[in-house]
């Protein structure tokens, strides 16, 4: 179910929100194989009007299945936006499209929960990759280029600028 707040309701006080959404009412779709959204977000959201505009302050959390990029085990990531902040203008060339009396907050919460994804998810910073590899395979540093190797510059060096 979207996120939606009634402005009616704003009129006297604020409004707190608390539930569930699942990742299709966000329209969640992470464009990664290794991290997916199959679980359902919990939010829970204190929503003000402040002159032309809302303030939602809260929490937000969402369990998402990922592979690890070293070792290719599945495992749960937590991601947790606490406190979560959002400042949306009523009025403006940047304003909420308001519906009837309702301001939908969904598509804001899936920017910023698109934003915080890991880029690369591992099962634990110490993830030593997959078993069986080298450590200069897992390396991700580059070592100097040895005596007697091409390197690719060489040529670019040769150019008189």
């Amino acid at each position: 179910m979207p996120i939606k707040v009634n402005l009616r309701h704003l009129e006297e006080e604020g409004v707190e929100l608390e539930g569930e959404s699942s990742p299709e009412d966000l329209e969640l779709d992470t464009k990664d194989e290794a991290i997916q959204a199959k679980r359902p977000l919990h939010y829970e959201l204190q929503v003000e009007e402040l002159e032309d505009s809302l303030l939602v302050q809260g929490r937000l959390e969402l369990v998402l299945d990922c592979e690890c990029v070293r070792c290719l085990k599945n495992f749960p990531y937590k991601l947790t936006l606490d406190p979560y902040t959002l400042h949306l203008p009523l009025q403006g060339d940047e304003a909420a499209p308001v519906a009837g009396d309702f301001v939908d907050l969904t598509p804001y919460i899936r920017e910023d929960i698109l934003l915080e994804l890991p880029r690369h998810p591992h099962c634990k910073p110490e993830c030593g990759g997959l078993a069986g590899m080298s450590p200069a395979a897992n390396s991700t540093t580059e070592s100097a280029p040895s005596e007697g190797k091409v390197s690719p510059w060489d040529e670019l060096n040769k150019l008189k600028l």
